[in-house]
């Protein structure tokens, strides 16, 4: 599988055109080795990152193969974004789950990316990283997104059968006015919009937003900032506000919000981001998330016995899913 949607491609990197031709990638490269060694002033990530970049272009036979969406040393694997089915090898029970993590992202991506490419341009693979590269920021985002779903979902399952997941599920939020849901769902109606999953388990009720914006986020205040968010985004209040419709529609009271990124895009595994609406919340690193699922969120009440059916039941009553 290749990096994120998000990630700038070997051209981007090296701050040539996709055509240049090999003398002009080789100065680059060049270049931008002197501008980023750290014994020069340089960042070693950006270092590292260059010669990423070269190893991926810096041959013609690479750059041929990377061209083609296929890596180097894979020939026989394509690179590409489509979803996938892995053999489960485990034999213990997983955890219930109900929906289809990722599904209406990859669904969204796949309408836009036609729109985008134009009619009468058929792609053979639309999930291919040369055409997700080349395609805007906001729909390689949504793509993103659905990749960050499916995997926090892969991860819920191994929580064993005490626990149970909705995937997609659509809230009604009282009291919205505008074009679309906050956070930019697009769902459909007005007030309509989605929780990433919802969990239940023996340690408590969880919302929980995947997300990869492609850059690294921190806390400021309780709430999200960092390059890759939009300048009016703000992932825990708006997680907060879906939740509270959530429980008040199930009658169920929700014990806590998580909002999970990609391993390394925040400073530590897991931040305490406060309260929001009465609700504790925390930002995880997705590796972070299962051993902090069964142990609990410190502040965020466990649920046990007779009041875990009881809350499974209600929010079965109530649950439905993006379509």
């Amino acid at each position: 599988m290749p990096d994120s949607p998000l990630s700038a491609s070997p051209y981007e990197v090296l701050g040539v055109p996709v055509d240049a031709d090999d003398d002009a990638l080789r100065r680059a490269y060049r270049r931008r080795l002197r501008e980023t060694h750290p014994d020069t002033g340089g960042r070693a990530d950006e270092f590292h990152a260059v010669q990423a970049a070269w190893d991926l272009v810096g041959t013609p036979e690479d750059r041929a193969r990377y061209d083609r969406g296929r890596r180097p040393s894979y020939d026989d694997e394509p690179t590409s974004y489509a979803p996938r089915t892995h053999e489960r090898r485990e034999t213990r029970p997983q955890a219930r789950s109900h929906g289809h993590p990722g599904g209406w992202m990859r669904l969204r991506y796949l309408e836009l990316i036609r729109e985008w490419a134009g009619r009468g341009n058929e792609l053979d693979d639309p999930f291919a990283a040369k055409v997700v590269q080349a395609a805007p920021r906001e729909l390689r985002l949504l793509l993103a997104d659905a990749l960050a779903e499916e995997a926090t979902a892969a991860q819920i399952a191994d929580l064993g059968i005490a626990y149970t997941a909705w995937h997609d599920v659509v809230v009604e939020q009282r009291g919205f006015t505008g074009g679309f849901a906050a956070g930019g769902d697009g769902l459909g109606p007005a007030s309509a919009a989605k929780i990433d999953h919802v969990v239940l388990g023996p340690s408590g009720l969880f919302a929980i937003a995947s997300q990869d914006w492609g850059a690294p986020v921190k806390l400021k205040r309780g709430e999200l900032v960092g390059e890759g968010l939009a300048h009016d985004e703000t992932p825990f209040a708006t997680l907060a506000q879906r939740a509270k419709a959530l429980g008040r529609a199930a009658r169920v009271r929700v014990s806590g919000l998580l909002i999970v990124v990609p391993d390394g895009a925040s400073p530590e595994g897991v931040l305490d981001a406060g309260k929001h609406k009465g609700m504790v919340a925390a930002l995880v690193q997705r590796p972070r998330l299962p051993h902090l699922l069964r142990i609990g969120v410190l502040g965020a009440p466990a649920i046990g016995g007779q009041e875990l059916f009881e809350v499974r039941t209600r929010l079965q009553e109530v649950v439905r899913f993006v379509e």
